[in-house]
């Protein structure tokens, strides 16, 4: 039986994607402030993608969340793992600090001890992330607190359609056993997904939204990366509003050839600190309700390359948007 508070979230959400329908977000006064009283107050949780900081927390694991959790972030999105502690242990430190942490990039990994993998993320408070296939020649997965996965985008054959519906059918699977723990199965975007595939019209991301369960699966979306790459992301989330998660990369993108593939594209872009970029996020936040949004991370992968160390980039990016949100 849904609770009150999924009941209102629902009518709240086919409300704006009517609105939506019926030619944008255009409110009255009066419904304005009816959305505004009952809309999340988003600049008390902006979350951080940990990648941003992979330097200093490969220096001072513990400080560097100190830090992140001084600049005001709220929540975390691990990359890579949880520094060989285990769930319990990483737990107390996340409680240390005041962090949530509701997704993940590292992932558990199918094998024998899958369930005990879950039974440890759940713990930790994860309720969004991957399982990956065995290992070959290697039993079991990474264990509930090691290493696990995840981190940056790595080199892929070749996709097809019929390899995308082969993955697809995974990501429903795996989705059912992570319903089991209370979770979904969470896949994010680069570039790469709006290519097209050897029928020469379809994406990646085309059939992910067509054949993944949304019940099960959660497309987390990177806003930055899909304007890179070429997309008009409001238009995507007015059409497909199911996306739980976002990323929210900034980049200087409005000046690439838009001639290049979506991946030239998303390289010859240069990525910044949210709000030195030109994704219009006040835009985007403006369908926050409609996409189903919960959480939402900043993340830059060029963090401390340019005049300020990741971390001080870390403070411009959460000014800027806890100011955009205010």
């Amino acid at each position: 039986m849904r609770t009150m508070h999924e009941a209102q979230a629902q009518h709240r959400r086919s409300f704006l994607k009517a609105a939506a329908c019926a030619g944008g977000l255009i409110l009255g006064g009066s419904a304005r402030n009816l959305m505004a009283q009952i809309a999340p107050n988003w600049k008390n949780q902006i979350g951080l993608q940990l990648y941003t900081v992979r330097v200093p927390l490969a220096k001072d694991y513990e400080g560097t969340l100190a830090q992140v959790a001084a600049l005001g972030y709220t929540e975390i999105e691990p990359s890579s793992g949880y520094n060989n502690l285990e769930p319990a242990q990483y737990k107390a430190l996340l409680d240390k600090y005041g962090l949530k942490m509701y997704s993940s990039l590292a992932s558990a990994t199918d094998g024998p001890d899958l369930e005990k993998q879950l039974e440890g993320h759940r713990l930790m408070g994860i309720r969004y992330e991957k399982i990956t296939p065995p290992r070959q020649g290697r039993g079991g997965g990474a264990g509930p607190g090691g290493p696990g996965g995840g981190g940056q985008q790595q080199p892929r054959p070749p996709q097809t359609v019929d390899s995308v519906h082969l993955q697809c059918e995974q990501m429903n699977k795996y989705g059912a056993v992570l319903k089991k723990f209370d979770m979904k199965f969470r896949y994010d975007n680069h570039a790469a997904e709006f290519e097209l595939l050897d029928d020469g019209k379809t994406t990646q991301w085309d059939l992910f939204l067509a054949e993944t369960d949304p019940g099960l699966v959660a497309l987390e979306l990177d806003v930055g990366f899909a304007y890179m790459a070429g997309q008009d992301v409001l238009a995507m989330i007015k059409k497909h509003p199911r996306f739980e998660l976002w990323q929210t990369h900034d980049a200087k993108y409005k000046q690439v050839d838009p001639a290049l593939t979506p991946t030239a594209r998303q390289r010859a872009c240069q990525i910044t600190a949210f709000g030195e970029g030109e994704v219009d996020y006040k835009a985007v936040f403006a369908l926050a309700e409609l996409s189903g949004l919960k959480h939402f991370f900043v993340e830059q992968d060029t963090a401390g390359q340019g005049a300020r160390d990741a971390l001080g980039d870390c403070k411009v990016s959460y000014d800027n948007l806890r100011k955009l949100l205010s």
